[in-house]
């Protein structure tokens, strides 16, 4: 590719306030073809020529050849005034009208669709969403509010958007290798019908990070109570022969979350 397109596209995106990998996502590239492109080491290929004008708002002679001096000529005339004690100066902006409505300038970001509904982004960290599963607000710190499945707005200040070290070295903790080392020995082992019930290992995967997640939410709701409840009724149907009453572990899970739900009041505000 020709330098001078290169460092164009390069001009293009950086006045457009796009990275490599959010425009490699707009037009459905990889990162590195759009590094490429900026180095002069590849070529795009003419649908993603036109992808690009439209997402730099161009048109593909301009992209290709930079702006005629027609354009440049009215480019100037436009800029020919004189400030007064009046005129405001705003940031550089990008709107674009692809697959919705997205506007984005150094610092905030906005974008409407059909598809993920309303998200916005400010530089502070703040994100609002509002889609068809509700309206969710983050300050970017501690406070969290959002609308629950009957419309009720509720706000939670006990979570960190980032979780705590404690709770992330949990959640790294491979449960799913202790379950599958426990599958193999209880299997080989041949006790307590070996590999016919051994599977039941791999059930403790969501039970253990549900209980994480219940613990540091302080919502015991967050726990995979139904997945005990199954692994009550196979042990006791396969130890004890307890098929005609183990099912009843089942009728237990409205009562499990209707106390939790009494312990867990949200908060409306």
């Amino acid at each position: 590719m020709n330098i001078e397109i290169a460092n164009r596209l390069l001009q293009y995106r950086k006045a457009s306030g796009l990275s490599q990998e959010e425009l490699a996502e707009k037009i459905g590239v990889s990162r590195q073809a759009v590094s490429k492109w900026e180095r002069s080491e590849a070529s795009p290929d003419t649908d993603n020529l036109i992808l690009l004008a439209e997402v730099y708002g161009v048109t593909l002679d301009e992209l290709l050849r930079g702006k005629s001096e027609d354009s440049k000529a009215k480019e100037d005339t436009a800029d020919d005034f004189t400030p007064d004690e009046n005129t405001t100066y705003s940031e550089k902006k990008h709107v674009s009208f692809k697959n919705g409505i997205h506007v984005r300038n150094e610092k905030d970001t906005v974008d409407i669709s059909f598809k993920e509904g309303i998200n916005v982004k400010s530089d502070d960290g703040t994100r609002v969403h509002v889609g068809t599963d509700g309206i969710h607000v983050h300050d970017g710190e501690k406070v969290r509010a959002y609308t629950n499945e009957n419309g009720h707005i509720m706000v939670d200040d006990s979570i960190e958007h980032n979780e705590n070290s404690k709770e992330k070295a949990l959640k790294r903790f491979p449960a799913w290798a202790v379950s599958l080392g426990i599958f193999f020995a209880w299997g080989f082992s041949g006790v307590f019908f070996g590999w016919t019930l051994a599977w039941i290992s791999f059930l403790l995967i969501p039970l253990y990070y549900s209980l994480v997640d219940a613990v540091f939410k302080r919502n015991p709701s967050h726990f995979a109570y139904p997945v005990l409840c199954v692994i009550f009724q196979m042990i006791t149907g396969f130890v004890f022969g307890g098929w005609h009453w183990g099912w009843i572990a089942y009728l237990t899970i409205p009562i499990y979350y209707g106390i939790t739900a009494v312990f867990k009041k949200p908060k409306n505000k």
